[in-house]
């Protein structure tokens, strides 16, 4: 497990650049935290690095967006007003839990018993000063939480 602080939504957006870089079809990544602690951002630079085209907000009323990429197609999914496991397979979010997807799912808290074993969890804090945020990273190979 990783810790970072990042000053600014732009080092936010570079964190996510840099772990989109490694990411492949098939890849589960789990966003957790409060409203403006930096997911949409971190989504942005993970787009990036997949080489995805688009604008890259937050999904909270369509509740998945599909960026195609080079070498796979990005899901964005916001699970923010999911009530329930129901709603979740209504939506169809599993079906992209497999290659030749990347699925990001924000608010992934709300559906967390429904990921993968193997997925990333990413979880976003506000710090004391405005701009900073403490993004814990837990990669599948760190073993459970």
């Amino acid at each position: 497990m990783t810790a970072i602080v990042t000053q600014s939504a732009a080092e936010t957006e570079a964190l996510g650049r840099e772990l989109g870089r490694g990411l492949q079809g098939g890849d589960v990544v789990a966003l957790t935290g409060a409203l403006g602690s930096g997911k949409t951002r971190f989504v942005a630079g993970v787009c990036q690095a997949l080489g995805a085209v688009g604008h890259f907000g937050s999904p909270t009323f369509t509740l998945i967006n599909e960026y195609p990429a080079a070498r796979c197609t990005v899901i964005h999914a916001d699970m923010y007003r999911i009530a329930d496991r129901a709603q979740a397979y209504d939506v169809g979010l599993m079906e992209y839990f497999r290659p030749p997807f990347v699925c990001l799912i924000e608010w992934a808290e709300h559906v967390l018993d429904l990921l993968p074993p193997e997925h990333y969890l990413i979880a976003f804090e506000h710090c004391t000063d405005e701009t900073e945020r403490r993004i814990t990273i837990r990669r599948p190979d760190d073993g459970a939480a």
